[in-house]
């Protein structure tokens, strides 16, 4: 059996061709088994990564919320120290205007005694002059 040379060629040749295309298939369907498998593994990194964004945003709303008692806690017990200090304060400034009031009210009682003079004698004690 002898076949012509060009004929033998053209069945290589479409051989080659037929390897070639199988070749390339084969490459083809694996490159995009491999990025479907990339695109699964990147989701579940996203998700994880989502999760762990939501947990650290959990945690760091925990620690403002904390923070945030403790601050209110403190602001109330300064609060409280200041009003108890402005009461002491308020206590204290009433006795001493008091004490001022009952000082100034000595002070008038004894003017008008010297004004007035003594009950047993009549008329004002004037208080005499001095002259240099």
């Amino acid at each position: 059996m002898q076949a012509p040379l060009g004929l033998i060629m053209l069945g290589f040749l479409i051989l080659v061709t037929f390897a070639f295309l199988a070749y390339v298939t084969y490459l083809q369907t694996s490159v995009i088994l491999e990025s479907r498998r990339h695109a699964r593994e990147l989701q579940s990194h996203r998700e994880l990564a989502d999760q762990a964004e939501a947990s650290r945003f959990t945690e760091l709303r925990a620690f403002i919320e904390k923070e945030m008692s403790i601050a209110a806690n403190r602001d109330m017990e300064s609060r409280n120290v200041l009003f108890a200090r402005i009461d002491r304060l308020n206590e204290s400034l009433g006795k001493s205007i008091e004490d001022s009031n009952n000082t100034v009210a000595a002070y008038v009682g004894e003017l008008e005694d010297r004004l007035l003079g003594d009950k047993d004698t009549p008329g004002p004690k004037w208080p005499q002059r001095r002259d240099h």
